[in-house]
């Protein structure tokens, strides 16, 4: 079978440690064929969704992982699955390719993880939707109400709702002498939707990235451990990652939102857990497939090969 994945540049991507790359290194080694478009080879045209895509030889070599192919230009729906893994910013591009891959759906492509449920799962708000599980929250552009979050919780997270790999995020005491500059900051004097969390102390045992694929929950998690004198994990951040097994506590929040999940189409996410809180959800390209394999020796990649091939199968 043939397998598209919208990807950034190649060049740009480092095999070492990306997740797309043993994704689709996981699906070659099945013996089907893997494919790389990106966001401007995507285009609709009476009344079918094309892209140019480019056909790929891959190697065990991170140096010179792969080989491409002559590119061809393809209906989306002639492939037996699409992934959908271009990196964020979420911007109205972005916004764009998925209304577009939405109209390869209807046409009858296979997409994952699906546009609607892309759009809908803001990697930050999706929390919402699992009250149960996160701590004490705030979402608003109202300086007035972020001001008395941080005075009833005294230490607070602040964070974008648009932010990755712990960009814009700040931590605010209740007596730090720059809580309103902070505040005036991340929400662009109150032009931006922020979020505000009761500060987490158990970060300092690390950020836990835990994977769900296929309705399933990956036994080992990514604990994203900040540096010193930081309150951030996120490896793009200077943090350090430990491969470690599921808590309890981590695998009741991971079995609870798999099924969820992927009956909204979304066939890879990426729950972050601080404690025992759920912090986040991440829909968009969730990574640490490599950094769990090689620490622990599960194979994600294997997984989430496996979890595919299921899907495709499926009527």
């Amino acid at each position: 079978m043939d397998f598209a994945f919208i990807l950034d540049p190649l060049p740009a991507l480092k095999a070492y440690k990306d997740s797309s790359i043993a994704m689709m290194r996981a699906v070659a080694g099945r013996g089907h064929r893997v494919n790389a478009l990106g966001q401007a080879d995507i285009y609709w045209r009476d009344g079918a969704t094309r892209a140019r895509s480019t056909p790929l030889q891959l190697h065990a070599d991170d140096h010179d992982w792969y080989a491409a192919g002559d590119p061809e230009d393809r209906a989306l729906r002639d492939f037996a699955a699409v992934m959908m893994r271009k990196d964020p910013p979420f911007d109205m591009e972005y916004v764009y390719s998925t209304y577009l891959l939405e109209a390869a759906e209807r046409e009858g492509a296979r997409i994952y993880n699906r546009p609607r449920a892309i759009r809908d799962y803001n990697e930050k708000m999706a929390i919402a939707s699992f009250r149960d599980f996160i701590p004490p929250t705030l979402v608003t552009r109202d300086a007035r109400l972020i001001g008395a979050f941080i005075d009833e919780h005294r230490d607070v997270i602040v964070k974008p709702l648009d932010g990755m790999g712990g960009t814009s995020v700040f931590r605010v005491r209740d007596d730090d002498p720059n809580r309103n500059v902070i505040v005036e900051t991340v929400s662009q004097l109150g032009a931006r939707t922020v979020m505000a969390q009761r500060f987490i102390s158990e970060i300092t045992e690390g950020d836990k990235r835990i994977l769900l694929i296929g309705g399933q929950v990956v036994p080992y998690s990514l604990a994203r451990i900040p540096k010193p004198g930081e309150t951030r994990g996120n490896l793009a951040a200077g943090g350090r990652g430990v491969a470690q097994p599921l808590s309890a506590r981590d695998r009741a929040i991971g079995d609870a939102l798999a099924g969820p999940l992927w009956d909204e189409g979304l066939l890879v996410t990426g729950i972050d857990v601080i404690g025992s809180f759920l912090t986040e959800v991440n829909v968009t390209s969730p990574t640490c497939f490599v950094e769990i394999a090689e620490q622990s020796g599960f194979d994600v990649g294997g997984m989430f090969a496996d979890a595919l091939l299921r899907a495709c199968a499926a009527p």
